[in-house]
């Protein structure tokens, strides 16, 4: 669909008139990290869930590699965007990582548009991290270039450098190869351009929006998941974050890492989620 002037790809599972749940995928994610049983379990207990490709992901538009033409407050107002273009006036906004601080600054800026928030593997927006813990060792040669980036032009390639980063944030308990691969070949083969998908977000100015605000203006039902093993954002970003909004609620998943919550625990986040948007 056309969203502020671009094209956006979004899926929609459940039935219209049922209450909105949003799902904002992270930094170069495309909607296929949102598995689609996920959304059908949610779908099934009465809501509207809506899921799409950012900007340089998917089958959504896309920019050279290098050069982004947005900045991180274009990718908030896509996802309100969506929202209008659906006919909602505000919905559950349930984002991880970089997803999350994009639903962080969304609920700041526009609160109007915010139902709910669901905060996965994240980090506070707006506060000082000088105090909270650093991202794990492990994930250095990943975040400083150590490791060479793939030819793009080669399909597996580019789905093992997808999978072997994968390996590193999520925790070994919760890693399943094959299906990582599974889900990084569905991705690779429906992106228009991976090089742009796995560098351009990095690339983007963060924008103005939400400068000058504090966590604490935040009045809307708010759950904070987090993995205790997660190596980007260790678990102390969660409590900050958790501490921060007001009432909001913490929801630990033992010995998960940087990644959406395994199937195991689905039953406890899903049905976390349906009472939030109630």
């Amino acid at each position: 669909m056309r969203v502020n002037g671009v094209e956006l790809c979004v899926d929609t599972t459940g039935d219209a008139a049922d209450p909105a749940i949003l799902l904002i995928g992270g930094m170069g994610a495309a909607m296929d990290w949102w598995e689609d049983e996920f959304c059908q379990e949610l779908a099934a207990g009465r809501r509207f869930v809506i899921r799409y490709d950012h900007r340089d992901t998917g089958r959504s538009v896309c920019y050279p590699a290098g050069k982004p033409g947005y900045t991180g407050t274009d990718l908030a107002a896509d996802a309100t965007g969506i929202l209008d273009a659906l006919g909602r006036p505000s919905a559950q906004l349930a984002g991880i990582s970089m997803g999350g601080a994009l639903a962080q600054k969304i609920a700041l800026a526009w609160p109007g548009r915010v139902s709910s928030l669901v905060l996965f593997a994240t980090s506070p927006v707006v506060r000082d991290r000088a105090g909270l813990p650093p991202p794990a060792d492990g994930l250095r040669p990943y975040v400083t270039g150590q490791v060479p980036l793939p030819n793009w032009n080669e399909r597996i390639g580019v789905i093992d450098y997808l999978t072997g980063y994968e390996r590193h944030l999520e925790s070994a308990r919760y890693f399943d190869e094959a299906h990582v691969r599974g889900l990084a070949a569905r991705i690779v083969d429906r992106s228009r351009d991976m090089a742009a998908s796995l560098t351009n977000h990095a690339l983007a100015e963060e924008g103005s929006l939400a400068r000058g605000k504090r966590l604490d203006e935040i009045a809307v039902p708010t759950l904070v998941v987090h993995g205790t093993a997660d190596p980007l954002f260790p678990f102390g970003h969660a409590e900050a974050l958790a501490a921060a909004i007001p009432g909001a609620e913490l929801l630990p998943l033992e010995g998960v890492g940087h990644q959406l919550p395994p199937r195991p625990f689905w039953p406890a986040v899903i049905t976390a989620m349906l009472r939030l948007s109630a």
